[in-house]
């Protein structure tokens, strides 16, 4: 853990200006404020992007630490604990890393100690200039996202189809949504630029059959070649085909020999109108038309299980009813 020094952010990536993507993720996203403690947790591999945003927030005024751990072997593994002390004192957290750490016991403990966090999971230069990033108006997509999440929170049970024919069922009764504008209040979680709004399935309750066709931005799977299709049963994944990108999927999973990485997690909605479909995981689980299905560990998101991974599966044209009643149907919210 460093005091990180700022480098030139135009010099390296073949001159593209990571500036106006920073201040915004600063300013906007993070409304970071003069005199605030602000942790960027990076590593080797991406401190271009840490050092732009370090520039943006002692710009405006933020006392700022560098935290630089090595890359993570997996998601979800835990930051180093001095990190983790870093991160539990912040009130604004920016997390320009490889491998993701927002599924962590570090991010819950300092989200429940208030930090805002935006999370830079696996940046790129095409995400920090992009218009999801630069053009969206995330002030003006609160308001859907509260009225999405709040019919989930009072929702009991979940349908989802598709036309390709996934059709799974599950229950949500004392689950409350995790709402994600990208502007965080304290304790809120902001996977920048992806707006979503996302609930936890009860444990055990997920029942049908999921057919993915958009995108694994994971595991250099990204966009999807050939539908990925899953038999749930009992609240998690029992069965899993499909081409070669369903084979580099399972046999990952499959690897770590703990059942929890096939838990189904989550259900989540994109709503960012700016976004699209890239094969990278923080524009593409906020492209409008799609949700994602999270596996694996769902502790962070309000849930119970804890596992080795967590991994987002998108599709196209989603329908949601809750309690009988559609909610969303493709781009449309319908509360």
């Amino acid at each position: 853990m460093a005091d990180g020094s700022v480098g030139d952010v135009h010099a390296a990536g073949a001159g593209v200006d990571l500036s106006p993507g920073a201040r915004r993720l600063v300013r906007v996203n993070g409304r970071v404020q003069p005199g605030e403690t602000v942790v960027v947790v990076t590593d080797p591999t991406m401190r271009r992007y840490a050092e732009a945003v370090v520039a943006a927030a002692r710009e405006a005024g933020a006392a700022v630490t560098v935290c630089i751990i090595p890359i993570r072997d997996r998601d979800g593994q835990e930051p180093p604990p001095p990190v983790a002390r870093a991160m539990a004192e912040a009130a604004v957290i920016f997390s320009p890393v490889r491998i993701s750490i927002t599924h962590t016991r570090a991010m819950r403990a300092a989200l429940e100690a208030g930090a805002r966090v935006c999370m830079m999971t696996a940046y790129t230069d095409a995400i920090m200039t992009s218009p999801a990033l630069l053009e969206t108006d995330f002030e003006a997509q609160a308001d859907v996202c509260r009225r999405l999440g709040a019919a989930f929170t009072a929702g009991e049970s979940v349908r989802l189809t598709s036309p390709r024919g996934t059709d799974l069922r599950f229950r949500i009764e004392g689950r409350i949504a995790n709402v994600l504008t990208n502007i965080p209040e304290p304790g809120e979680l902001a996977p920048v630029p992806d707006i979503e709004v996302n609930v936890v399935p009860v444990t055990g309750s997920a029942e049908g059959r999921l057919i993915f066709d958009a995108s694994v931005p994971y595991l250099g799977i990204g966009i999807l070649e050939e539908p990925i299709v899953c038999a749930v049963r009992d609240g998690a994944i029992v069965e899993m085909t499909g081409g070669a990108q369903a084979d580099v999927l399972r046999e990952h999973l499959e690897s770590f020999a703990d059942p929890h990485c096939f838990n189904v997690a989550e259900l989540s909605v994109g709503l960012n109108p700016n976004a699209r479909l890239t094969g990278e995981m923080l524009e593409d689980e906020g492209v409008m038309g799609t949700i994602h299905i999270g596996i694996g560990t769902s502790h962070t998101l309000g849930g119970e299980i804890m596992a080795p991974t967590h991994y987002d599966l998108l599709m196209w044209e989603p329908t949601i009813a809750v309690d009988g009643r559609v909610v969303q149907q493709d781009r449309q919210v319908l509360v």
